[in-house]
């Protein structure tokens, strides 16, 4: 089963919908979450999933899009400390504990070398990536416009991958924050596919 990036990110909202109310988002929410023009988009990756076979619908549930996983297989990923969602810093690379990943869900394979780290700063708001954050990234070759955990002249960070004008460099998505141009040294640890989101009410 492949996925598109719209596809996943659509699934990984509905299971957090789920796991926030105990169910699933309407389609009208779904509309709205993506910004799609009509309910109809939001219908179509609905069916897509279902014909992929990420999402079945559950009996008796014809206005939400409460849905039973054919299929679910739990990957454990181990947490490396926290990435800086802002000005590039050292981090530690000790793993401090293992986070449960829906392999279905993030659209990846069971034998996929993934990792975890916890998101710090506002870099990444407008991706709707936020401060606490668990993220889960797969170690593999990026495109560009996906996020990325980076090395960047020695120091990692989470930003967008961008190749523009035969540059490559890292983007925030916070107009407060610059692009990031590697002066000697950039190396992409891994691909954004999963994201945790922090359900801890702040203190």
């Amino acid at each position: 089963m492949i996925l598109t990036e719209r596809q996943k990110e659509i699934l990984q909202f509905i299971r957090r919908t789920e796991l926030e109310r105990g169910t699933g988002p309407t389609t009208r929410e779904v509309q709205e979450e993506f910004g799609f023009a009509s309910q109809t988009a939001a219908v179509d990756h609905i069916r897509a999933l279902e014909r992929k076979g990420a999402l079945s619908k559950t009996a008796g549930k014809a206005r939400a899009v409460t849905t039973s996983p054919p299929r679910v297989k739990f990957l454990q990923v181990p947490v490396y400390g926290a990435i800086p969602a802002g000005i590039p810093e050292l981090i530690d690379q000790a793993a401090e504990g293992f986070v449960p990943v829906d392999a279905v869900a993030a659209g990846v394979s069971e034998r996929a070398r993934l990792f975890a780290t916890r998101v710090r700063g506002d870099s990444m708001i407008n991706a709707s990536i936020l401060d606490g954050d668990i993220a889960v990234f797969e170690n593999r070759e990026p495109v560009p416009g996906q996020i990325v955990a980076a090395l960047i002249d020695g120091e990692t960070t989470l930003k967008r991958y961008v190749h523009e004008h035969g540059q490559v460099f890292l983007r925030a998505e916070n107009p407060r924050y610059p692009d990031l141009l590697p002066a000697n040294e950039l190396v992409i640890q891994g691909v954004l596919v999963h994201l945790q989101r922090n359900l801890t009410p702040a203190e």
